[in-house]
């Protein structure tokens, strides 16, 4: 069989003489959200305490040049699950509503799509954000297209963010707990009902009170952006979503565990509101944030532990990173803004979530895969979640079919024992929340046009020498600029980044 004996062929190179197992990997892909390049252990902090991700970094490669596609949520999910930058579609290149339509044509060929076309299980597990629905989601009744339509066998979906409304969870297209005698009606450009507001009620806020927006409908006493009204059996408890969300992808793992699967388990730590279960609250000593962080790395713990109950281990790739830089005011007033600390979301990097210095879209990534993944290895080598459909085609012997994934490439030799001759990756496009302002990564050498910024100009960095982005270097290196804009346009103008 073409694609078993090419998967060995690929694993037996991980670690020379070692013994391939016949059956493709499982594959554990754990997208946090908003946690920041310092916020882990095993990546400096000294403040908040990740023992389960330190110790899956002894056991796996830590990345210390691991970017996501965006610095903001919704484009980073859409270029990782489809292999192609979300700037080039329009639908999945900014931040959407709770009541979005599906951002990924139903016909792409996704991460999982692709897998489940080799014989994998697959689910989708925990915050969603990529729209569902044909037009504006009608959450009363089934909810399609949505995770099936793009590959996902099972899902449990936040549809939008914690902060959005509807505050329900959809699995496999329905409302969880959906009572037809009280409907569900979401809107993002009117009130809808007559439920408080934090506008109008702010002394109804009883949990956090918002700073930046997120003063619509008032659920579970925290204020949202977008109006809902009905639902209220359905309605999610914000302390218990983590719990609900590691439960289920828990339970995947046991239903699905005879046959090769894929876990997508997108978690909502540490995005705002943060508001931890309450064995977790105050632990950190780092305030609501760090609370949230320690939150998440027992998650991950959690599904490490039935990996290892269920005897999986050894054969199934967990990657863990985030989906952005990390942020401390964005949209709540929870003490992080003005925790004094010490603790730095995203180390020592230059800039924060949104935005195209390293600390909007430099994150944390760790992978662990017994025997052909090296253990304890830190690698400097470029990588981006856009990479993910290729790698998997490259770990199991596939090609893809001409036009998919244009703009991702196989990563796994980064992984490996040895330094690869050459890089996986020398190029890379950033984008910002604003899918027109985009920067181009090539080598040691960042640029950011800053088109539109006639005030500040082209930025030119030199990352080898200036992780940190403290010294522009445009005026003194004007062939490097022209080198790198024209670059940037040659990749905008043609349909794919690849060579």
């Amino acid at each position: 069989m073409r694609s078993l004996s090419a998967f060995v062929a690929v694993a037996a190179l991980a670690l020379p003489g070692a013994a391939a197992d016949p059956k493709p990997p499982n594959i554990v892909f754990i997208l946090a959200d908003d946690v920041g390049y310092g916020d882990l252990g095993c990546y400096g902090s000294t403040k908040v305490r990740t023992p389960n991700l330190d110790t899956l970094a002894k056991q796996g490669t830590r990345l210390t040049d691991a970017h996501s596609p965006a610095a903001v949520c919704t484009p980073t999910r859409y270029a990782l699950l489809t292999g192609q930058y979300a700037w080039r579609h329009a639908p999945g290149s900014r931040i959407l509503s709770g009541v979005a339509p599906l951002s990924i044509k139903p016909d792409t060929l996704t991460v999982p799509a692709f897998l489940k076309q080799n014989g994998y299980t697959t689910a989708a597990v925990g915050k969603w954000h990529l729209g569902l629905g044909e037009k504006e989601t009608d959450y009363n009744g089934e909810i399609k297209p949505g995770a099936r339509e793009v590959g996902f066998d099972y899902s449990f979906l936040i549809p939008a963010t914690g902060d959005r409304t509807p505050c329900v969870f959809v699995e496999n297209g329905r409302v969880v707990n959906y009572d037809p005698k009280d409907p569900i009606t979401v809107s993002y450009t009117k009130k809808v009902g007559t439920e408080p507001t934090g506008k109008e009620n702010p002394e109804l806020l009883t949990v956090q009170k918002p700073s930046l927006g997120h003063d619509m409908t008032i659920v579970n006493g925290i204020s949202r952006i977008g109006w809902m009204s009905g639902g209220k059996a359905a309605r999610w408890k914000d302390e218990d979503i983590a719990d609900d969300i590691t439960k289920k992808a828990v339970e995947f793992i046991g239903k699905a565990k005879d046959k090769p699967f894929f876990l997508y388990f997108a978690t909502h730590d540490a995005h705002v509101p943060r508001v931890p279960h309450p064995r977790f609250k105050g632990k950190s000593g780092h305030g609501l944030r760090g609370d949230c962080i320690e939150e998440l790395d027992w998650c991950v713990g959690e599904i490490v532990a039935a990996l290892d109950r269920y005897k999986l281990t050894d054969n199934t790739l967990v990657v863990f990173t985030s989906d952005n830089g990390g942020v401390m005011d964005d949209g709540y007033i929870d003490g992080t803004a003005t925790d004094t600390s010490g603790h730095k979301c995203n180390g020592a990097l230059r800039g924060f979530k949104g935005g195209l210095y390293e600390g909007g879209h430099r994150v944390p990534f760790i992978a662990k895969w017994p025997v052909h993944v090296a253990a304890g290895k830190v690698s400097d080598g470029l990588v981006c979640h856009v990479d993910l459909l290729r790698t998997c085609a490259a770990i199991l012997g596939k090609l893809l079919p001409s036009g998919a994934g244009p703009d991702s490439v196989d990563i796994f030799p980064t992984l490996t024992a040895d330094r690869p001759t050459k890089p996986c990756r020398s190029t890379l496009i950033h984008q910002s929340g604003n899918p027109n302002a985009l920067a181009i990564r090539k080598g040691e050498w960042k640029l950011i046009p800053n088109e539109g910024k006639k005030k500040v100009g082209p930025e030119l960095f030199n990352l080898a020498a200036d992780p940190t982005e403290q010294k522009n270097l445009a005026a003194d290196k004007p062939e490097v600029v022209k080198e790198l804009a024209a670059l940037l346009k040659s990749v905008q103008e043609n349909p794919t980044s690849r060579p």
